[in-house]
């Protein structure tokens, strides 16, 4: 027979073998990381949801696709009791951006909201309106040229919308943002048109050069002219879409473009989740 003393030696390792597994869970990440920026393009379906996190673990997510399948792609990549996010950014009110939106704002407490003043009348975007203004967060409408800083080393600039854009058509009242990290650059459009690609490259041109471009509208040829892949030069690009896309994105022809400028093309409908690292000099993708 177990004596009494070597029971209870028994049930306090057990115990601590609990604690230290608790523990494990609620301060490491689930997902890969590091000293480093690490961005993810979620594979949510027909939809855009990008998780960032910074070198000093400032969490953002940019949009959240159509349905909760976005909190299933969060609980892979944060701690295991992990209920807050630093920043949310609504690109555009469409479902296929704030639909998950909406899951995360009902269960994540979230420090502040960039969003636009575009206006969408669909029980999708009333809702999320309904979930933002009772958020406790800061809430701040996307205007070109704001700049954030997420953490001590990485920014956010914002290149559109330009002026009122309440009454625009939503896709080009999309926010347009470059996320960088060192010398290393993220460029996320939402889904703006080629005419708002012809704006930025008009009044940006260089500076909107970026290693990762996220194609505009899921790879639709409405986006991604063969001038703004030119003036942004990526050395990878996303395409974040089903795999059996309603709409046929993305389009052959924007293909066509991206491949022929032999820029590393991955789809997160038939590649899944797809995670960069940046070490602030160079972007590397994560097995």
């Amino acid at each position: 027979m177990v004596s009494l003393e070597v029971a209870r030696l028994i049930v306090l390792t057990l115990f601590a073998f609990l604690v230290g597994v608790i523990w494990y869970f609620s301060v490491t990440p689930v997902g890969q990381h590091c000293d480093c920026l690490q961005v993810s393009f979620f594979d949510v379906g027909q939809g855009d949801a990008i998780y960032i996190r910074t070198p000093d673990n400032f969490e953002l997510l940019v949009d959240g696709g159509r349905d909760r399948t976005v909190l299933q792609q969060l609980s892979k990549q944060q701690t295991f009791f992990d209920r807050h996010i630093d920043m949310v950014v609504s690109t555009h009110p469409d479902s296929d951006h704030i639909g998950g939106l909406i899951e995360v704002l009902q269960r994540y407490q979230v420090g502040s909201i960039l969003l636009t003043e575009n206006i969408n009348d669909t029980p999708t975007a009333a809702m999320f309106s309904e979930l933002v203004a009772a958020e406790n967060a800061a809430l701040i409408f996307a205007e070109a040229g704001q700049r954030f800083q997420l953490g001590a080393s990485t920014t956010l600039t914002i290149f559109s919308p330009v002026g009122d854009e309440t009454n625009w058509e939503s896709n080009n009242s999309s926010i347009v943002m470059k996320i960088s990290y060192g010398e290393t650059d993220i460029l996320l459009t939402g889904d703006a048109s080629t005419g708002i690609e012809e704006y930025l490259v008009k009044n940006y041109g260089e500076l909107l050069e970026s290693e990762v471009l996220k194609l505009g509208h899921h790879g639709s040829k409405t986006s991604t002219s063969e001038l703004f892949l030119d003036t942004v030069s990526p050395e990878y690009a996303i395409v974040s879409a089903a795999v059996d896309s309603p709409y046929g994105h993305p389009h052959q022809e924007v293909m066509q473009r991206v491949f022929a400028r032999d820029i590393h093309t991955f789809h997160t409908g038939v590649d899944g989740t797809v995670m960069f690292i940046s070490d602030g000099q160079t972007f590397t993708k994560k097995e």
